[in-house]
């Protein structure tokens, strides 16, 4: 075979597209039961969330009856009039679970958005720098780390005021050093090999390979505990609704409705058992999707 006819060398793929295949295809996911059952739990939350908003934008409503205002006899047990009872004001208390929804999914997905950016831009340029600034950076992030995240969460919204906006503020506050962490090993794991080395061969600064390089090569591991941690936001986020830190009343909160029914528990248990069961299982499918997302994710690269 002469070399006219021989075929030309083919190039090696770079190491970071591959590894942001669940982008761009290089990387297959495969379905799993524990996907499919945690994102069918998630989508539905997901759906009614926007559904509410959407209806709140156009003054409309979508749930059987205001939320706010009595439109049945009080402590009425679950029936088909009222899917899961009425509370202790005569207001029923599916429409209250609906309207609420949004409150922590949003939330949910802010703090974890924020805190994966920042910690993120924390964490690769602290590890793929080095030195003093590293040091500084680690440093901040250990204060952070010092004070536990609850307490001062908690002293952030006792001093702005309780509320939704003031809620994620103190959240996203609080969150962001563990992904600051969790970038910097992943970047220490990626920084001398031999394409980073090529690339500062090339002549390329540290922003661009950090942008180019770096991020595309650890982006995958923060995405999956980031699909993990989305339940444990919704999770922080209702016990301190539980103890009166978010919406104040009367608008409905998962959290704060499980603290205002919990003396019903006895005459009726369905009041604070309800919305107790409905922030389990917005948990509970955050943690399968992700549990199922990281096998495959394993799977795939085996």
């Amino acid at each position: 075979m002469t070399d006219k006819d021989s075929p030309p060398p083919t190039r090696p793929a770079r190491k970071s597209a591959g590894r942001l295949g669940f982008i761009t295809g290089g990387v297959r996911i495969r379905r799993n039961k524990e996907m499919v059952i945690g994102g069918a739990i998630i989508l539905v939350f997901v759906i009614v969330a926007l559904a509410v908003e959407v209806a709140a934008l156009l003054h409309i409503q979508i749930t059987p009856y205001n939320p706010i205002d009595p439109v049945g006899p009080p402590l009425a047990a679950p029936s088909l009039k009222y899917l899961f009872g009425t509370d202790q004001l005569g207001r029923d208390v599916f429409s209250r679970i609906i309207t609420a929804t949004p409150n922590g999914f949003s939330i949910g997905f802010a703090v974890v958005g924020i805190a994966l950016l920042v910690g993120i831009s924390v964490g690769c340029f602290a590890g793929f720098r080095g030195g003093l600034f590293d040091e500084a950076l680690m440093r901040v992030t250990d204060i952070f780390f010092a004070i536990p995240a609850l307490i001062l969460a908690i002293a952030i919204v006792a001093r702005l005021g309780p509320g939704i906006m003031t809620m994620t503020f103190a959240l996203m506050v609080v969150w962001w050093p563990a992904y600051a962490r969790l970038s910097r090993g992943e970047t220490l794991k990626v920084a001398h090999q031999n394409y980073i080395e090529a690339a500062k061969t090339s002549g390329f600064g540290t922003f661009k390979i950090v942008i180019r390089h770096v991020i595309p090569n650890i982006f995958l591991t923060l995405v999956v505990y980031a699909t993990l941690d989305l339940g444990t936001v919704v999770l922080v986020y209702s016990g301190l609704s539980y103890l009166g830190l978010s919406i104040p009343p009367p608008a409905p909160d998962w959290g704060y409705m499980v603290s205002n029914y919990q003396d019903y528990l006895i005459s009726a248990p369905w009041l604070p058992v309800i919305p107790g069961l409905t922030i389990a299982l917005a948990v509970v499918g955050f943690s399968v999707f992700g549990d199922g997302f990281r096998d495959s994710l394993e799977e795939s690269s085996a």
